[in-house]
């Protein structure tokens, strides 16, 4: 489920009812990505995080309303106070290089 691709809506729901589904409930955060679209940030009740990426910002609203999925309207304390990240994320990060 967390790879990055654009769906078409009934895969986009499909993917993010199974995340919910196998994380004990999900929140959504949506960020508009320009031309790309938009991102679906899901973040589990157990702190498991991915994404998903939709068409455009009123896609991802439908597609997680119908998955019924809460979107939060920005990026509160305690939803990222939540996020686990794995051990692989941790590990990408300390590899990485800050660009100027």
């Amino acid at each position: 489920m967390s790879g990055v691709q654009t769906c078409d809506l009934p895969i986009l729901v499909g993917g993010i009812t199974w995340f919910a589904a196998g994380h004990g409930g999900a929140k959504a955060v949506i960020e508009y990505v320009g031309k790309r679209g938009a991102r679906i940030v899901l973040v589990g009740s157990d702190g498991v995080w991915a994404d998903q990426f939709a068409d455009g910002t009123d896609i991802a609203r439908q597609a997680c309303a119908r998955a019924g999925v809460d979107v939060e309207n920005a990026w509160e304390r305690e939803l990222m106070d939540q996020m686990r990240p794995s051990n692989d994320l941790w590990r990408s990060m300390a590899r990485r290089t800050m660009a100027r």
